[in-house]
């Protein structure tokens, strides 16, 4: 028997495996994909010469096994074996409600390919619900998780810049990668243009300076060369195969099993607890089970939705820790794909060097600092770049001398923005499961069911406004829109469907992520989400599984649980 089994490797496994190791548990990790080597399995050693078909990928193999996951801005042919087929994983929609549900399963999840932006949640985005009605009260705050928001930034490195807002609360950063000539011309303009608003570099975790204790674990700096989907041998950007998975490693604690898919949970109804996981072979399709004082869900938000749903048994007919008929519903993801491009014609005379792994990013001010006509708000993420020989190179006319003048000659600015607005949390937006279709190892299908509300169609509207009004303000010229929200699913930021509360009627985890209904179980990925604020999640579900670890390790020596 385990002291503690952890479903799931990726971004919130990777660090609820950490720390319970640390804290002397003898922690299993329970991977449903194939082992992963850091370095050994990454493809960032590829140059261009070396990528088939210009890293772009067959039309039929998109269409015949990665209708999906092909719209992943991130899919390349140098990161397909991060993808699943979509072929080999189905799931239902209704013809009219798509979601594009992007996956990896192998060791370490989506870490290996996340954008790595990393935001704290703040005191706003905390209240939101008690304030206007809508999902579950938070049963916490934001002073509750900011000492566990500092622990995992100094862990994982994120490199940012203290900017003083209440809205979006500073944290334990490394120097930030600053903002070029163009975005600085940028801030300039927009800042002075709407005074409320801040132009600010992204925060995101990669090491801009290796700090010792990243050093320990292998890793060290960023060398600048924006490969990160391809996965990183440096280290130089957090995930769970380069940090959180080693340092669970070093403490003799940890267990991982990959090819293991998680059919469901064990419960007890005598005790009231879960006693163990019945998992799959991936491989040979036999089953077996794993027996633990303490699970812990970390397989994504729908993952491990259909994994407590899948858990029914006699004592819990609709599914495990499901006792308000909460689990699965308030399915959330960012709106996504909103984005406004310009031409900068009188940007500076300069250039910059490297590829940053990060950009600019405009915190939220509809509602704060400025009215909006709807509930919450949205931030905007982007560049300012300039182009450079490939401009008069590609898809123009020339040979010879005139060829080789022009492509020593900078092209001129462009401005990207795209915005990232909160999604109201909507019970009717749920995940179920299949009454009758199962995958190849006899496992019930999800079904999804998730659109976007009139609250999200007015913020839409505004985003675009505002994208066109600050690039113009910064004196650019607006040359392409995009209008229409991406599908629910493509921002890659799903939550939600086992949220936190105070009233164990309305919602599924307590203050401490711990099922109302079972208390040895914790869940601790983006289900857990009572809302989703505008910021990219991530980090807000690594201080969640640090905090419900250390719980959990509590709990467990004081015999509680």
């Amino acid at each position: 028997m385990f002291d503690a089994i952890v479903i799931g490797s990726g971004m919130s496994g990777g660090i609820a495996a950490k720390e319970l190791c640390e804290r002397g548990l003898k922690t299993l990790v329970l991977e449903r994909g194939r082992k992963l080597e850091h370095g050994a399995s990454y493809t960032d050693w590829m140059q261009p010469w070396d990528l088939p078909n210009a890293n772009m990928m067959p039309e039929e193999t998109l269409a015949q096994d990665y209708a999906i996951q092909g719209q992943c801005y991130a899919f390349t042919a140098a990161t397909q074996q991060y993808w699943v087929k979509d072929s080999e994983h189905p799931y239902s929609f209704p013809e009219d409600k798509p979601f594009a549900w992007i996956r990896g399963y192998h060791l370490g999840g989506r870490s290996i390919m996340w954008g790595r932006q990393s935001y704290r949640l703040s005191e706003m985005d905390f209240e939101a619900n008690a304030k206007d009605g809508h999902g579950s009260d938070w049963p916490i705050r934001y002073a509750d998780i900011a000492p566990w928001y500092d622990h995992v930034e100094r862990f994982i490195g994120v490199a940012g810049s203290k900017e003083g807002m209440a809205q979006l609360p500073d944290g334990d950063f490394l120097p930030a990668f600053g903002l070029n000539d163009g975005e600085l011309q940028f801030k300039q303009a927009v800042e002075n243009a709407f005074p409320g608003r801040r132009v600010i570099p992204g925060r995101v975790a990669n090491l801009s300076e290796a700090q010792p204790h990243h050093e320990e674990l292998g890793r060290s700096s960023c060398q600048n060369r924006s490969f990160c989907e391809r996965g990183c041998t440096y280290g130089a950007y957090h995930s769970s195969l380069s940090s959180s998975l080693p340092a669970a490693e070093r403490t003799g604690n940890l267990t991982i099993v990959t090819d293991a898919i998680v059919h469901s949970i064990i419960y007890d109804p005598k005790t009231k607890k879960a006693t163990g996981v019945r998992v799959i072979d991936a491989n040979t399709k036999e089953g077996r089970t794993y027996e633990g004082k303490v699970i812990f869900g970390c397989a994504s938000a729908i993952g491990t939705t259909q994994i407590l749903l899948n858990s029914k048994s006699e004592a819990n007919p609709n599914g495990l820790a499901n006792s308000s008929g909460m689990v699965g519903r308030n399915l959330m993801d960012h709106l996504y794909a909103l984005s406004v491009m310009g031409m900068m014609p009188k940007g500076p005379n300069t250039y910059y060097h490297g590829r940053r792994p990060t950009g600019l990013y405009i915190p939220r001010y509809r509602n704060v600092s400025e009215p909006g006509d709807f509930l919450r708000g949205y931030g905007f993420q982007g560049a300012v770049s300039r182009m450079g020989w490939r401009n008069a190179a590609l898809g123009m006319p020339g040979i010879g001398a005139d060829l080789k003048t022009r492509t020593r000659k900078l092209g001129p600015w462009f401005a990207h923005i795209s915005g990232f607005g909160e999604m109201l949390p909507n019970p009717e937006n749920r995940v179920t499961l299949h009454p009758t279709r199962t995958d190849k190892w006899g496992v019930p299908i999800v079904h999804i069911e998730c659109a976007i509300g009139e609250n999200e169609k007015k913020m839409a509207g505004q985003i675009i406004e505002d994208g066109k009004a600050m690039i113009q303000a910064a004196g650019g010229v607006v040359m392409h829109t995009s209008a229409t929200p991406g599908t629910p699913g493509l921002g890659i930021h799903e939550m939600g469907t086992a949220c936190m509360g105070k009233d164990p009627t309305k919602s599924v985890l307590n203050r401490y992520n711990q099922a109302h209904d079972v208390p040895n179980l914790f869940i601790t990925d983006g289900s857990a989400m009572a809302s989703s604020g505008c910021q990219n999640p991530s980090l807000t579900y690594m201080a969640l599984s640090a905090r419900a670890a250390h719980h959990a390790a509590e709990f467990l020596r004081a015999g509680k649980i």
